[in-house]
């Protein structure tokens, strides 16, 4: 079966509709999908209904934002329960803290003679999210950039005049909320942080120390040789392997909603984690 589990909607930030999300990913013959959206849930009840329509099977997701050694990780959870109270408290929380993160970006681009930033990155933002990636796409589109990732470059990133750095939810805490939730716990797109050897044998340890299970060993932007490298890491510590394209929209350049590779093998995939629990999906419709 073709598995797809990390996406984004507009409900954080991405570009599409969770229908128009799982409309794509059933055109793209992925038959099980999962909507992970940054520190929201908000989608999830519209996808799932969409992706019974089409017949796929849905995982409900979500992304949590953490804070691990003064750097920014990401955890996604999978099969989570979204009312679950402690999970929707805790997003909560990082919701407030992007909102005043928002105000502060706005606050050092006004420093830099560039006005009106929050109201135009709010343009862009259809969900509960405002995001550096909303922000982003104004400077795009007031030709402070050329694109987005010159937005970031030369505004956004760490170092730069707009930075705010993120003050996000502990591993562990992180961790918790999604188990509590039922899900199991991922570490997103692993060779996105500057992570040392010995850092990340470190992480991984916290990682399952706290109950952590799974770690992305294909995502969007992993070629074959770092596919290989984190199916190595996976087995040498006990990990369960997911796979997912991180998708954020058509305007994204680093991969499609279902373009994903096989998992190396001698990965455990983290779809046997729950495939007793997932009901059998019915006909596809698309």
């Amino acid at each position: 079966m073709r598995y797809d589990l990390h996406t984004h909607s507009l409900h954080s930030d991405g570009t599409l509709a969770p229908t128009e999300l799982v409309r794509r990913a059933c055109a793209n013959g992925v038959e099980v999908l999962a909507l992970t959206d940054h520190d929201v849930t908000d989608g999830l009840a519209e996808a799932a209904v969409a992706a019974h329509g089409f017949g796929l099977t849905f995982i409900p997701g979500v992304e949590i934002s953490v804070t691990w050694m003064n750097q920014t990780l990401h955890i996604v959870g999978l099969n989570i329960d979204p009312a679950h109270p402690e999970l929707q408290a805790g997003l909560a929380g990082l919701r407030e803290f992007r909102h005043w993160r928002a105000q502060e970006i706005d606050r050092r681009l006004a420093k830099k003679r560039i006005v009106g930033a929050l109201d135009g990155a709010a343009r862009h933002a259809k969900g509960a999210i405002l995001s550096r990636t909303h922000f982003a796409r104004f400077l795009v589109e007031q030709r402070h950039a050329r694109d987005m990732a010159q937005a970031f470059k030369l505004f956004l990133a760490r170092g730069k005049p707009a930075h705010v750095p993120g003050r996000w939810a502990p591993l562990g805490d992180a961790v918790r909320w999604i188990r509590g939730a039922g899900g199991v716990a991922v570490i997103a797109h692993p060779a996105r942080y500057k992570l040392t050897a010995g850092k990340l044998r470190k992480l991984l340890g916290e990682f399952r120390d706290c109950g952590g299970q799974a770690i992305e060993v294909v995502a969007g932007r992993h070629d074959a040789e770092t596919a290989r490298h984190f199916a190595a890491v996976a087995q040498e510590h006990g990990l369960l392997a997911s796979a997912g394209s991180d998708y954020h929209g058509p305007e994204n350049g680093w991969g499609d909603l279902g373009r994903v590779a096989p998992l190396p093998d001698g990965c455990t995939p983290v779809w046997e984690a729950w495939t007793a629990r997932q009901p059998a999906p019915v006909a596809r419709a698309c």
